[in-house]
């Protein structure tokens, strides 16, 4: 995992930040935009649906080619924890919200109206627990991820983006996976407009 943030260090230190906005301000495009926010995460039982809201800024490195920044906001969401000691079981009511913050480049179709496109971005995601009245001892089913640690994560996906002059509309699906005791992978759905500039 080291050597995964070592090479995106590495990517980002070679981009030169003058290139990209020369670009934007040649007459290629910036993007920005809002999204709703759906993230299930498989690693409870049963699955958790977060949703929160979200923004994004894109630079145009070539047509086909954008680098992407993108951070999303998931909205607390109450689950209970069962907690046994190993005498008792008791329930613990439990509060987690959802920080990501993610960047990487995107790959899109043409210059249509209709844009398909595929993305893979690195960065990180936090989950902030509070966990009310928890006995001594107690465990989130969230792992070390729930104490509001932030863990590296890669996200693939792809979508479709419509245009009608600068205003658009655009859906992704991809997996958020973030790396607590091995891989977590979970669906993340995105829909919401875009402004080209």
């Amino acid at each position: 995992m080291k050597r995964l943030v070592l090479a995106a260090v590495l990517v980002l230190c070679f981009v030169n930040p003058r290139f990209i906005f020369a670009q934007a301000l040649k007459g290629d495009h910036v993007e920005v935009g809002a999204f709703a926010d759906y993230f299930r995460v498989d690693r409870t039982s049963p699955s958790l649906n977060y949703a929160g809201l979200g923004g994004r800024l894109a630079f145009n490195l070539r047509p086909s080619a954008q680098l992407e920044a993108e951070m999303a906001y998931d909205f607390d969401r109450s689950y209970t924890n069962v907690f046994t000691n190993g005498v008792t079981q008791q329930l613990v009511p439990s509060k987690t919200h959802v920080l990501h913050g993610l960047f990487g480049p995107k790959f899109q179709t043409g210059s249509g109206p209709f844009r398909f496109f595929v993305t893979g971005k690195a960065g990180l995601i936090s989950f902030t627990t509070n966990t009310q009245n928890a006995p001594q001892g107690f465990k989130s089913a969230l792992g070390a991820v729930g104490n509001g640690n932030a863990k590296f994560a890669l996200y693939p996906g792809g979508g479709v983006e419509g245009f009608v002059g600068p205003v658009g509309l655009r859906l992704e699906v991809g997996d958020d996976i973030y790396f607590d005791n091995g891989a977590r992978y979970n669906l993340r759905v995105t829909f919401g407009p875009t402004i080209r500039f």
